[in-house]
């Protein structure tokens, strides 16, 4: 029998009561399975809706209920939120139990264990985290020191990508655990000078950090990583504590982060992942599906727990869900089963003739269930695959006065590149505005505001800015005005791109041809070196485009977009934070994961835009599986209502109209499991 030995002067303790949980009565037999799994390692595949919180944060609790001590218990989340939400769960299931849990982001983990080991992962303690201004600031400055840039665009005649390009490539290459260069000529240019440049440069950045005993976020679980491999007793220290790990979301978890989990269960092997497969649409930031498909191949004898209840959405919108997935073949095979009684209500599918008749309906059905049936606004949300497809929306939205709120970005009149290029539009109609003027050079460069000033004033002297009419020749006034050296071939460029949009009688060309000029002669380069998300923008000025092609001048084209984000629109765009009221939500379905609402549209389901164009062209399955997640994930977000839209009529920037084809989603989904609605004209 063991003795007590009590210290002297020392109170003890206040005794925590003993709490009482009837795990049996508060989840179900899906739910208390995993919650009860015996040690060893599981994949939970936890549908949409299913209460996969719930059951994680009971996981926590059942262990710490079987005796073990929660500084041996290491829970991965997604989000600093997640963690704090599952410890708050746990928390007021077990009070006073909890401290010295691990949890936290794989980041955070990362950056606590390096604190503790700063000197053998070649860092001081005090080392800081950069976040992404200062690592873009980093970049740049290694750019201009080490003169790659200009080296580069010697060599090659072509622009060398500013530093935000660059960071993404060296992000995933981090990620994916691939070589640099293979990432830079599959995603960017295959060039052995663009590739030589951007090596040198993340290799200079390197050691730029180092030197400052700095770190950048994909640092922290690299380093971590490293530090494990070469120090085996610091691994085999955290290998002991953590005797139960738990991650969260664990299919939106890349290589480096899978590397990270199996070496810290390496030797217990008490590792419990939790996620949905059908739920994997992150790819393009590095998400490694392999990760959660072959997990029972890599991990022999892994037990798997399938959690199908839905607590979310009626058994029509789950039927459809069913449905939708099915055709993928790489899955974990479910069905989703509704918790709630089955109203009788099917999702509905709408065809409708053009983008912009797409919107009158979205708004109209909005206005009708507002007043009608006494939904909230914020109880409904547009979803679409790509931002530039809310266009349309926005706008009757606005001309409506309904409230709205953007989650997939800013407004898409405030969007940066929309803003770059309607200052090309109100330069060539008033060649005095000083601000579109200020906007358009300082895209050249080198060009900062101070440059900007003084080629303004030079501007100022010229004619154009004397009558404010357009030259017949911007590239004659252009030569006569000087820049940088830096500068000096952009600014030609300018010139005889700014040459094509007047027609021989010195007036503007209509929109269409005024923007292709503008998009073809310079900001295409311009957008496809400075930003890292050049395809997403290039078909928003697409889109926009379109919208100027509705107007037979520029500038009644601006007078409209003036009056679009003027401040009687913004009274109805504000977010609802500021504006105190309900909104409808905007969101891209990527921004949408993990939310829901009462009534959902989803928008644009044609192919070549959900499924996207890159995936109906590869022919690939991999990409056109993702694309049918994607899809699943848009109409798991809906609780009552789910209508699917898409327009027949696509008046492309440089075709005219195109026909479209519904979504092949749509196609494949059987006809009992949607009511049609066709528009009455």
């Amino acid at each position: 029998m063991s003795r007590v030995y009590k210290l002297k002067g020392q109170s003890a303790a206040p005794r925590v009561p003993e709490v009482e949980i009837d795990f049996a009565a508060e989840l179900n037999p899906e739910q208390l399975a995993a919650v009860t799994a015996p040690p060893g390692q599981s994949l939970v595949i936890a549908g949409a809706g299913s209460g996969k919180t719930r059951t994680l944060t009971y996981r926590v609790a059942y262990l710490l209920k079987n005796a073990v001590a929660p500084e041996n218990i290491l829970l991965l989340t997604f989000t600093n939120k997640a963690a704090r939400e599952m410890l708050e769960r746990v928390e007021d299931l077990l009070p006073q139990q909890t401290a010295g849990l691990w949890s936290g982001t794989f980041h955070s983990i990362c950056n606590r264990i390096l604190r503790r080991h700063a000197e053998s992962a070649g860092l001081t303690r005090s080392f800081t985290i950069l976040d992404s201004d200062d690592q873009k600031a980093l970049l740049t400055k290694v750019i201009k020191e080490g003169n790659i840039a200009r080296q580069v665009e010697a060599d090659t005649g072509e622009k060398f990508p500013k530093a935000p390009v660059i960071l993404g490539l060296i992000s995933l290459a981090a990620n994916t655990r691939r070589p640099l260069k293979e990432i830079i000529g599959k995603e960017f240019s295959p060039d052995p000078e663009f590739v030589a440049g951007i090596t040198k440069t993340a290799h200079l950045y390197d050691e730029k950090k180092r030197k400052a005993n700095s770190v950048d976020f994909d640092d922290l679980l690299i380093r971590t990583l490293d530090l494990f491999r070469s120090n085996p007793q610091v691994l085999s220290q955290y290998q002991y504590q953590f005797q139960f790990i738990l991650v969260d979301e664990y299919q939106d978890t890349n290589r480096l982060q899978s590397e990270l989990i199996e070496a810290l269960a390496g030797q217990h092997g008490n590792v419990m992942v939790v996620g949905d497969d059908a739920q994997s649409i992150y790819s393009w930031r590095g998400a490694d599906f392999k990760n959660i498909i072959e997990f029972p191949q890599r991990h022999a004898g892994a037990q798997v727990f399938r959690i199908e209840t839905n607590y979310r959405s009626l058994p029509g919108i789950l039927a459809l869900a069913n449905e939708a997935i099915r055709p993928n073949v790489k899955q974990f095979p479910k069905n989703l089963k509704a918790s709630r009684p089955d109203s009788g209500q099917k999702p509905v599918t709408v065809p409708l003739q053009t983008p912009q008749e797409q919107a009158a309906f979205v708004a109209q059905r909005m206005r009708e269930l507002h007043e009608e049936e006494g939904i909230p606004w914020n109880e409904m949300a547009v979803l679409y695959r790509a931002h530039f497809q809310s266009m349309e929306v926005q706008l009757q939205l606005t001309s409506e006065g309904l409230p709205f709120q953007v989650t997939s970005g800013l407004k898409f009149f405030e969007l940066a590149h929309i803003k770059d290029f309607s200052a090309f539009l109100k330069f060539a109609v008033n060649p005095r505005d000083e601000a579109a003027f200020d906007r358009i050079v300082q895209l050249l460069p080198g060009v900062g505001a101070a440059g900007a000033a003084k080629i303004w004033t030079a501007w100022l002297n010229a004619e154009p800015a004397r009558t404010g009419l357009p030259p017949k020749s911007y590239s004659a006034v252009f030569s006569k005005i000087k820049v940088s050296a830096k500068a000096d071939k952009d600014w030609q460029q300018l010139g005889w791109t700014l040459d094509e949009i007047v027609d021989e009688e010195g007036k503007l060309r209509d929109p269409m041809a005024v923007m292709t000029s503008i998009f073809e002669g310079v900001y295409e380069r311009y957008m496809r070196v400075t930003f890292d998300n050049f395809e997403s923008r290039r078909q928003d000025l697409e889109q926009f485009m379109r919208f100027g092609g509705r107007f037979t001048g520029v500038e009644e084209m601006l007078s409209e977009l003036s009056l679009l984000s003027g401040p009687e629109a913004a009274e109805s765009a504000v977010p609802a934070a500021d504006q105190g009221q309900e909104s409808i939500t905007l969101s891209s379905v990527h921004q949408a994961k993990g939310l829901e609402w009462r009534v959902v549209f989803v928008i644009w389901l044609t192919d070549a835009m959900f499924p996207n164009l890159r995936a109906v062209e590869s022919g690939g399955e991999g990409g056109m599986e993702e694309e049918r997640r994607l899809f699943y994930v848009a109409v798991t977000r809906a609780r009552d209502q789910l209508y699917l839209t898409w327009p027949r009529l696509w008046p492309k920037a440089y075709t005219g109209d195109t026909w479209q084809m519904p979504s092949r989603f749509l196609e494949t989904l059987p006809r009992w499991s949607v009511e049609e609605w066709r528009i009455g004209r």
